[in-house]
């Protein structure tokens, strides 16, 4: 079986266009009210930054503001958000920066609702594979942003983001990574939560990048992930009696040992949270401004 797995992956790609719109449709699109009580006030999808943050909130806003000071962005600037989810990063970079973002994503759920949260600013969301987007984004600045969290991140992903991102641009790359070189996901949680997902290691985002991109900064922060989940799952608990006429008590088990065990990965550093800056040809002092990223107090503005 293991061997099929990994011939299976490398002579198919999973990645393809059918298999983005599945993964959506088993997960993305599940009822936004189960997300709205999950997550935080942004609906930030992904792991937030701790290091002077406290309650979620606090740590998704310093994780917006992070990616936005790491590339750079400012007011004016045209920016790619690949995988835009609900639009929490498109609505943050827009009010606090000034930026115009065209976001993608696969999900219809999560666009409809993402427009709405994003109506009146510079925003435009689609329901759209990346791999259709075939236009430049920032003449002078960055960036492609993304937030490709459980997927097959491919050479073609790579292709793709070096296509649209302007030749003086910054691309940050979001994403779980394992600590080994793989060529399948979990088999839990491929069935029942992300289906064909699978992280990358070190060397697989290395060897993609190759000849495309010049790396400008890898940080990596895993273990505030953990607090994420905790903090993701302390809420679904809660959450849980209004949850439960729609959803049944199986689907509450499934989704704490996915929330749990996933906190326990990283708890114990067995998969890793990376952003990573790339840039073509190098820009000038992009690498000193990712090192000097420690920022100000970010204060929640409710």
């Amino acid at each position: 079986m293991l061997i099929w797995k990994t011939v299976k992956g490398r002579l198919f790609n999973e990645g393809a266009r059918r298999v983005a719109f599945a993964i959506a449709k088993e997960h993305y699109n599940l009822d936004n009210h189960l997300f709205e009580k999950m997550l935080n006030a942004r609906m930030t999808y992904s792991c937030g930054y701790r290091k002077d943050a406290g309650a979620l909130d606090e740590a998704q806003e310093a994780k917006l503001d992070l990616i936005c000071r790491k590339v750079g962005i400012k007011k004016g600037n045209r920016v790619l958000d690949i995988g835009c989810g609900w639009g929490s990063f498109a609505k943050f970079a827009a009010e606090r920066y000034g930026a115009s973002v065209v976001g993608v994503t696969v999900s219809k759920e999560k666009s409809a609702l993402g427009r709405e949260r994003c109506k009146g600013l510079p925003i435009e969301i689609h329901v759209q594979d990346y791999r259709e987007v075939d236009e430049r984004f920032d003449t002078l600045s960055p960036s492609v942003c993304s937030s490709m969290s459980v997927t097959r991140i491919t050479a073609r992903f790579f292709e793709v983001t070096s296509r649209c991102l302007a030749k003086d641009g910054l691309c940050l790359l979001h994403t779980i990574g394992n600590h080994k070189n793989t060529n399948s996901g979990d088999a839990w949680l491929g069935k029942y939560i992300f289906p064909r997902g699978m992280l990358p290691s070190v060397t697989q985002v290395g060897r993609n990048v190759e000849g495309l991109f010049k790396l400008e900064d890898w940080h990596s922060f895993g273990p505030d992930y953990d607090r994420t989940l905790m903090a993701w799952f302390g809420n679904f608990k809660m959450a849980w009696p209004a949850l439960r006429p729609k959803y049944d008590d199986r689907f509450y088990r499934m989704w704490k040992y996915y929330l749990l065990s996933y906190a326990g990965a990283f708890r114990a550093r067995h998969i890793q949270l990376w952003q990573i800056v790339l840039s073509q040809n190098g820009v000038p002092g992009a690498t000193r401004a990712c090192a000097e990223r420690e920022s100000p107090s970010i204060r929640v503005r409710r």
